[in-house]
């Protein structure tokens, strides 16, 4: 049986996801690939309760760190096991807003857990899985939060301060570097560039 493969879009905020996923969406439509979409966390009806506890700034008490790690893991093991693995199986590829990078670049990188502490976790929840391919839209967290703010309001990752955003952008760079299957894209360019940077790398990929 033929399976699906798994593309993720990674950035951080403002750098431009949403717009790519429709690139994505393109591309694969004229390759004439099924496809489903995903999000993390969310996805799944649980996995989108654990987003809303994750994403709100309005809590009655602090969200520790911990917390936050878990249920970002809680979350992606609901959309692996009830979305993401059925999809693939069936031969229906995948893309993703987000997967396990934005959990090593902001709660690995910004929120300074060790390497092992995220390897464990992974490996609990994901048992080795991985995506396929990875789009990582870089941008300076300046840009990013500038554009975000321009969307509207924030919400309670959004509002960390800029050193948080920093170290989460050197994690992500700092893993493509290390990871043949995610391609670096400067989101700082024009849209048009971006674009036309995910429609080749991504057909070359559907190509191969």
């Amino acid at each position: 049986m033929t399976t699906g493969k798994f593309i993720v879009i990674e950035g951080m905020e403002g750098a431009g996801k949403s717009s790519a996923i429709s690139v994505a969406e393109q591309v694969l439509a004229q390759q004439n690939i099924a496809f489903v979409k995903t999000r993390e966390p969310g996805g799944t009806p649980l996995a989108e309760s654990l987003r809303t506890i994750v994403k709100s700034a309005a809590h009655e008490e602090v969200l520790t760190q911990e917390t936050e790690l878990f249920l970002m893991y809680a979350s992606r093991s609901q959309l692996l096991a009830n979305r993401i693995l059925p999809a693939l199986e069936q031969g229906t590829w995948v893309i993703g807003d987000r997967h396990d990078l934005s959990s090593r670049a902001y709660q690995g990188g910004g929120r300074e857990f060790d390497d092992s502490v995220m390897d464990a976790i992974a490996d609990i929840t994901l048992k080795g899985f991985k995506p396929d391919l990875t789009l990582y839209l870089d941008v300076s967290p300046t840009i990013g939060l500038s554009r975000a703010k321009a969307r509207g309001e924030l919400d309670r990752i959004e509002l960390e301060k800029i050193d948080f955003f920093e170290k989460v952008r050197a994690k992500y760079c700092q893993l493509a570097e290390q990871d043949d299957s995610i391609i670096t894209i400067d989101a700082s360019q024009s849209m048009a560039k971006v674009h036309q940077d995910i429609r080749e790398h991504l057909t070359y990929f559907c190509s191969n």
